[in-house]
């Protein structure tokens, strides 16, 4: 059975699902009899990211027992586990170099964590609110975070550019509504990157400084309504995909802004999607209410 909140992340011809019954799944997609090919259980509480490495052997996958963990996926088998002092609510793999990865928690910690040390060799510190999302920027020499200020009322620091060897932000004015951003993302190829707004709307901003917001572009036909819905662009950059509180896909074209489709995936919100790594045409989504889809 599958559970509320589940985060998918799609390679090739499978899939890895994550969510609050402490699983990570590995589905095989284009299998017609065992779709599950493999049930991992090593967290000792709900998970709440999973991420592929960068060549599709390892999982990566981190939640509420306070550890990332990483799984050989072809034994089954757990090789490390990395230790925090907080819940680990979002992982990203360095796009250049597979031994690194960044961590975000529930106290606001920012971690650089090296594979081969299995040790923590930067430390983003600042006074800031659970970290909902981290996303490396293309050139793998800076990365976006977004938090939830909502205590703190300082809505100027819900979206943070980092320098990650300096360990210090280079802008915490990029984004200074009082909506939290429960995604971010960066465009494959153009100098810009996305958030999702509790605001329901996407903002675009670019990926140089001083990070502006584009106050003329959104991404605004679907709704968020306070559910922790993610967005993904396609790996050519043309489209935009978005879950959206009526349970539906929201595909965007990039330029435009405009919907090119929706398609009404599920009853609950649709709260993750993402797009095939080498088909175009291929998606996957994830619904509230633990359900999983592939869409061609």
């Amino acid at each position: 059975m599958l559970y509320i909140g589940h985060q998918v992340m799609i390679t090739d011809h499978l899939l890895a699902s994550a969510g609050m019954d402490h699983m990570v799944c590995v589905w095989n997609v284009w299998s017609r009899d065992q779709k599950k090919a493999r049930m991992l259980n090593f967290h000792n509480a709900a998970v709440k990211d999973v991420k592929w490495s960068p060549q599709g052997l390892f999982l990566l996958s981190c939640g509420y027992d306070c550890t990332s963990r990483l799984v050989d996926v072809e034994k089954g088998s757990e090789t490390q586990v990395f230790m925090e002092d907080q819940v680990v609510g979002s992982i990203k793999f360095h796009p250049d170099n597979s031994n690194l990865f960044l961590s975000g928690g529930s106290q606001g910690h920012i971690k650089l964590w090296d594979i081969r040390t299995g040790k923590a060799v930067q430390n983003y510190t600042r006074n800031l609110g659970p970290i909902l999302d981290v996303e490396f920027m293309v050139n793998g020499k800076q990365f976006i975070s977004s938090s939830d200020v909502s205590r703190s009322n300082v809505s100027e620091n819900s979206i943070i550019v980092w320098d990650i060897s300096r360990e210090v932000p280079l802008s915490n004015q990029v984004y200074v509504e009082a909506y939290t951003c429960p995604s971010v993302r960066c465009h494959p190829f153009d100098s810009t990157f996305v958030a999702q707004s509790n605001g329901n709307y996407i903002a675009i901003f670019t990926t140089s400084p001083p990070y502006r917001l584009n106050k003329y572009k959104r991404y605004e036909s679907h709704g968020v309504s306070g559910f922790p819905i993610r967005c993904d662009f396609s790996l050519d950059g043309k489209k935009l995909a978005s879950g959206s509180s009526d349970g539906s896909i929201y595909l965007y074209d990039y330029q435009s802004s405009k919907v090119v489709k929706k398609i009404k995936a599920y009853d609950q919100a649709c709260i993750d999607v993402t797009f095939h790594p080498a088909l175009p045409n291929i998606i996957a989504s994830c619904s509230w209410d633990g359900s999983i889809s592939v869409f061609e």
